[in-house]
């Protein structure tokens, strides 16, 4: 029986890559380094702000002549001063969450982003009312893929673990959905290619936002 299902926010419901993309290159030129691709943004991306900027500076060449400490607080300083930079849903995300919520079956949000931005972010492209529980990286809640995040909102959701399907759209949630003991759901129109999905053991992988809707209203009742 599937009462929740829990997603990832960037790369999976929301196209965040421009967003990353400008305030990274921003920090890059802000050093003198050459700035990446935004294609580049889909490897760098999905680990928490702190793991894409190591990234980006070991892209570039920098990763060495760079105080990376300084580096962490000023990409975070000027994403939080425009995070919706290019930000929208990805085509049939709205339609798809509405279908769950006719359904009765609850919506969250679990992202590697910190509480407030993440929180920030889909109230925005959102709205407040659509999910039930957004959860974001905090001092209790590690980054994934630690599985204390989808845990936490099943527990609010009163669900157990193997009534969630968690979706994604990396290696990092797949891994976070398996060791939740959620049914993991690896979404192909994001940040990562199937390959990756497949290699971290997604229980299955859809290319379009309406097969997660269709299977979830399959196993409402199983």
């Amino acid at each position: 029986m599937i009462k929740a299902c829990i997603f990832d926010l960037d790369g999976t419901i929301a196209d965040t890559v421009e967003s990353i993309a400008v305030v990274g290159n921003r920090l890059l030129s802000h050093y003198g380094l050459k700035e990446q691709p935004v294609e580049g943004y889909n490897f760098f991306a999905g680990d928490g702000a702190d793991e894409l900027v190591r990234r980006i500076l070991e892209a570039s060449g920098g990763i060495d002549k760079v105080d990376y400490e300084e580096a962490k607080q000023i990409y975070r300083k000027w994403f939080e001063e425009d995070p919706f930079y290019h930000v929208k849903p990805f085509d049939g995300i709205v339609e798809m969450l509405n279908g769950l919520k006719k359904e009765g079956i609850k919506i969250g949000v679990c992202s590697n982003k910190p509480h407030h931005a993440a929180v920030d972010v889909v109230n925005k492209i959102f709205g407040e009312e659509l999910f039930d529980k957004v959860q974001g990286q905090t001092a209790e809640i590690p980054r994934k893929p630690s599985p204390l995040g989808p845990l936490a909102i099943a527990k609010e959701f009163n669900a157990k673990p193997s009534e969630c399907l968690y979706m994604g759209d990396t290696n990092t949630d797949m891994d976070t959905g398996n060791a939740a003991g959620m049914f993991t759901i690896g979404v192909t129109w994001g940040f990562r290619p199937r390959r990756e999905l497949e290699e971290h053991h997604a229980d299955k992988i859809v290319d379009k936002p309406e097969e997660i809707l269709a299977y979830a209203k399959a196993h409402k009742n199983v």
